[in-house]
């Protein structure tokens, strides 16, 4: 868009995205559309907070903050409803900018999560809940006024500017933004309002009664006063005798009433506030739809005090992972608003937790910097971080139903902590479940149930859907064992799959099954749990002698000098590709397997740092070979008879490029590989 000069008013297009997204609002049913007025109250607050905060660090601003409030102003007659700030209100730049905000905020996820919806409820499956979900989970706020108004008009000015600016839009693929010179400071969204009733049953926003349900519903715990005029009927006169009396007394006279209770939330006792108040005060901060999957109160008294109300979520935001996405908890002090994403109270790892924190002693005119250094708000923080820490672990042990769903959803950010928080790591490992190759347990008291309709992976005889913590592992370890062992991978299918588990389960050994991505590093970051270290399946020379149940597996039974000529001539054949060419001792099944050395990088961790453009040199792989199988022992004889046999190199690339494919790695040369492969079919 090109920048505005001045004065006139100009016409401008949406961008491509962002009219494609008007469109499905506008043209998607709904089954909740108050949500646009709670958006747009939750951004008048924000506004007040933020112009009472720049009142006090610029007095030279010339604000009055003696009456900051919210005021609804519903016309029933011109069908036009007007929600009106006093708060800081919004520059021309920063009104352009809201506008190009959605073709930054997922679109494209936002139709196809659209086009979901619609689907569900063609197929009239129960859709309340993801319509409505969707705008609190793309950060729509201000657009969805359009499911409710057939044209939009925001006037704003900011606090210390003199001019303010007009926008107004029908929402069908044009905007038009001009100056507005008496426009007073702050914002008013004024809506133009669709009929009520008709296909999409909107309730009759422009009526008193509508406006009260859906305040007191979505908005009563607001802290500021939102404010509306009502009629009410005039007293009826006294005495018998009518004359005299004015006849505008007969009238209805008009009274300002507050439609909220502007109760904080965190102050009153919990015994004392509904799950529906705490649901929406949640929606409200985090800027979502969905309900709280627990709330977390905190106060603390003593050399300093604070209030805590935090929130985990039920639902992934859309930006979980995006380095852009904002984060933190809402920070005021003696319950005036300091900062909005206040990062330094919480660590990236609980990104995901909403909320806010209210302290009593910090300074008001705190800066940023400041606060990173502020003993206070390092204390605080820590103490979050454990009893956020410590309702997770509680959910795990008391809702396991909740807390899959949950470590499903946010397990990987969590896991983040681990190679950030080193304060933080006890705590994390004790509430971190990873899938393992543990057999399913027998349904018997005492022991967790897998839930019904649940399928173990072949090869492993099942699996206990609820993961396994590394004490609930270290508990189970077979004789002889003293090492953690774990495999990761890009999925668990391809981990369970994998060769280098054949002498562990043949062993009866659990194996970790590790496969986001934030495992590669976590696990190296850790070292070891309680003395006890870490060990990757795939990396050096495995030994299981004396571990487990014995003589289900020969690996290490073969004598080296019977291939010693076949292992070096492979090591001299496939020098480009592989460092060494040795014996396995865990294998039972497959002919050959890749394997790292002690400190190699996996497969998988050098394609990650090379996709984020990363350069790495070329490493080199260790190549195992099973000598019980028997494609190995014909090499074997066919090498000894003749090492210059016509297809022998052929074979040996063959049995290299298998296993490279087997641990999930990428071939140097597919091309030549197949057609290898096709040529010794």
């Amino acid at each position: 868009m090109s920048p505005q000069t001045s004065g006139a008013a100009e016409t401008r297009e949406f961008q491509a995205e962002t009219r494609q997204l008007l469109d499905l609002m506008i043209h998607s049913i709904y089954s909740n559309p108050d949500t646009f007025l709670r958006e747009v109250i939750s951004n008048s607050s924000d506004a007040l907070d933020k112009v009472r905060l720049a009142a006090i660090q610029d007095s030279s601003l010339g604000v009055d903050t003696s009456d900051l409030h919210i005021e609804l102003i519903p016309d029933e007659q011109a069908r036009i409803l007007t929600i009106r700030d006093n708060g800081i209100g919004m520059s021309r730049d920063e009104v352009v900018d809201l506008i190009g905000t959605l073709a930054k905020s997922g679109t494209g996820q936002m139709r196809e999560a659209l086009a979901a919806a619609r689907a569900a409820q063609e197929a009239g499956e129960a859709s309340e809940q993801v319509t409505a979900d969707l705008i609190g989970q793309f950060g729509i706020g201000f657009y969805s006024t359009f499911m409710v108004a057939d044209e939009v008009t925001l006037v704003t000015r900011k606090a210390g500017e003199t001019t303010g600016t007009r926008w107004t839009s029908g929402g069908e693929g044009t905007y038009t933004i001009e100056e507005a010179p008496d426009a007073p400071q702050g914002t008013s969204v004024v809506l133009r309002l669709k009929p009520a009733g008709g296909d999409a049953a909107l309730p009759d926003y422009a009526a008193e009664s509508t406006l009260r349900r859906v305040v007191r519903t979505y908005s009563d715990f607001i802290s500021w006063p939102i404010r509306m005029e009502v009629q009410r009927p005039a007293p009826e006169p006294t005495g018998d005798d009518d004359e005299g009396n004015d006849p505008a007394a007969e009238s209805a006279l008009t009274e300002t009433v507050t439609l909220n209770s502007q109760k904080a939330l965190w102050t009153r006792p919990r015994s004392e506030v509904t799950d529906e108040e705490y649901a929406e005060f949640y929606r409200h901060v985090s800027h979502a739809w969905d309900e709280p999957l627990e709330t977390i109160t905190l106060k603390a008294e003593g050399t300093f005090e604070y209030q805590a109300l935090l929130f985990l979520p039920t639902q992934v935001p859309f930006d979980l992972f995006s380095p852009d996405a904002k984060r933190g908890v809402q920070l005021y002090v003696r319950r005036v608003f300091i900062m909005d994403d206040c990062e330094e109270l919480v660590p990236p790892f609980l990104r995901f937790v909403k909320g806010i924190v209210d302290a009593q002693d910090l300074s008001l005119n705190v800066s940023r910097e400041i606060l990173q250094q502020d003993r206070q708000v390092r204390a605080i923080r820590k103490r979050l971080v454990k009893r956020v820490l410590q309702t997770i672990e509680q959910l795990r042990t008391e809702r396991p139903e909740e807390f899959r769903s949950f470590w499903k959803n946010f397990g990987a950010v969590l896991k983040e902590g681990l190679i950030s928080d080193v304060d933080a790591r006890e705590q994390l490992l004790a509430v971190s479940t990873f899938a393992s190759t543990r057999p399913r347990p027998e349904e018997s008291d005492g022991v967790t149930k897998v839930p019904e309709g649940s399928e173990g992976t072949e090869g492993t005889g099942g699996e206990d859907e609820a993961g396994t913590t590394i004490a609930e592992y270290v508990s189970r370890m077979v004789e002889g064992q003293e090492e953690i062992y774990y495999l990761t991978g890009t999925s668990r299918a391809a981990v369970e799959n994998s060769p280098h588990l054949e002498a562990f389960r043949a062993r009866g050994v659990e194996v970790l099954v590790l496969t986001d991505p934030v495992d590669e590093v976590w696990v190296d970051a850790v070292g070891e749990v309680d003395g006890r270290r870490l060990r990757s399946v795939a990396k050096g020379d495995v030994d299981l002698s004396g571990i487990g149940a014995e003589g289900q597996d020969t690996t290490g039974e073969a004598d080296s000098a019977e291939f010693a000529g076949l292992l070096g001539w492979l090591g001299e054949e496939l020098a480009d590709e592989v460092k060494q060419v040795r014996l396995s001792h865990r294998l039972t099944e497959s002919a050959a397997c890749m394997v790292g050395d002690e400190f190699d990088m996996t497969p998988q961790l050098e394609a990650m740092y090379r996709a984020s453009g990363m350069e790495l040199p070329t490493s080199k792989r260790i190549l195992e070979l099973n000598p019980s199988h028997p494609l190995v022992e014909r090499l074997r004889t066919q090498h000894a008879e003749d090492p210059s046999a016509p297809g022998l190199a052929q074979s040996a690339r063959l049995l290299s490029g298998a296993a490279v494919l087997a641990e999930g790695g990428t071939l140097s040369d597919p091309a030549a590989f197949a057609r290898l492969l096709v040529d010794r079919i």
